[in-house]
């Protein structure tokens, strides 16, 4: 019976729900989900056995019922359904859906996704560094999937810690082209055989870049598709809460002993607090609180031309009164602001110091932001 508080259930939070992903999903809460995650079957279309070129078989999807449809059409209403509960589930206000597919079933993803309503924000292209061969050479090698981050309506908005990822990626803004190797050598769960246990693991790596850059600490993640645990065992590492479905008893149980093993990290990426907002401090403050004298002079960018105090709004130069940001870009030349705390500079014990690194001391004594 579905729970319709909008509060997702304490008792599920962080853990695995054996049963089928729709029939789970409608018992769920509306309006609960920060972020979901989904994998779902790629209804691959695969007829007997891949072979490589020496002769031996590739072990593949081939033989596992969860990928098998009778149609295209039976899969076009195994999609609506899930994704119709999803949408259902998803927090109105501030929430985000991740789906993954390969060109067998993207298409038909997102042209559901758009038909019910969810507003698409990106393609990621999963770009593999290491893709499976085309060992029959009849074709090209495909090395993508293709993942879709969509919000469940126009209007909703959803996090996005830009200036963390940014960071994650030296500095660079993150494209939507990620370089990434398939699950390979520890990383690949395996079986009490020794065999690899998911033919399609996701690599966390893909699963870092998603959960970073959408979600924040203490996030509730849901995966209806949870197969070998890659999404909880990444919530778990980053500091976020999970709810799984899986339908498949063996891969839930290895799932959860793979999800018991992780220990969770913190640190700037985790936290994203190179996206939290800085406190804002005013010009008078620092002067207010003693960070700056009333008697010093202030220099635009190192040089000699000095501005004093004003006592009617924050500089005085040439017997004129301005802002900081405004005389700033006076003097640049510009018929716009210029960034007042980067140009303006104290001078003390014969070095220059920017408004900003006053300022950042301010924020760290006085407001106790420690952020970027």
């Amino acid at each position: 019976m579905k729970k319709n508080n909008n509060v997702f259930p304490k008792d599920l939070t962080n853990t695995i729900h054996l049963g089928d992903a729709i029939d789970t999903l409608k018992t769920l809460p509306d309006n609960s989900v920060d972020m979901i995650f989904a994998d779902p079957p790629y209804n691959m279309q695969i007829e007997g056995t891949l072979k490589r070129t020496d002769g031996t078989n590739f072990d593949g999807i081939e033989g596992n019922k969860w990928d098998e449809f009778d149609s295209l059409q039976h899969y076009r209403e195994f999609t609506y359904a899930w994704l119709k509960e999803a949408k259902r589930v998803l927090k109105k206000d501030v929430s985000s859906l991740w789906v993954i597919g390969s060109f067998q079933n993207i298409y038909v993803v997102g042209s559901i996704l758009q038909d019910l309503g969810y507003w698409l924000i990106n393609d990621i292209v999963w770009s593999k560094t290491n893709p499976t061969p085309n060992f029959m050479g009849t074709k090209f090698t495909n090395r993508q999937e293709t993942l879709l981050w969509a919000t469940p309506a126009k209007n909703t908005k959803y996090k996005f810690n830009y200036k963390t990822m940014k960071a994650l990626n030296g500095g660079k803004q993150m494209t939507s082209v990620w370089d990434i190797p398939v699950s390979s050598g520890r990383e690949r769960i395996k079986d009490d055989n020794g065999n690899k246990l998911h033919p399609t693991q996701k690599p966390e790596k893909l699963l870092y870049n998603v959960i970073v850059s959408s979600s924040s600490e203490g996030d509730l993640i849901l995966d209806p598709f949870m197969g070998s645990g890659t999404t909880g065992a990444m919530a778990k590492r980053l500091g976020r809460n999970f709810f799984g479905i899986e339908r498949d008893e063996h891969y839930r149980d290895f799932a959860l002993k793979r999800i018991s093993s992780e220990i969770t990290i913190q640190d700037d990426f985790t936290k994203a607090t190179f996206d939290i907002k800085p406190p804002r401090v005013r010009f008078w403050d620092l002067i207010e609180a003693n960070y700056i004298s009333k008697d010093e002079l202030i220099y635009f960018k190192k040089s000699d031309k000095v501005a004093k105090i004003s006592t009617k709004k924050e500089l005085e130069f040439d017997g004129e009164h301005y802002g900081i940001s405004k005389l700033g870009g006076i003097l640049e030349g510009k018929s716009t602001n210029a960034n007042g705390w980067i140009v303006w500079f104290v001078k003390r014990d014969n070095k220059y110091v920017s408004l900003d690194e006053i300022r950042r001391k301010y924020r760290q004594k006085e407001l106790g932001f420690y952020g970027k």
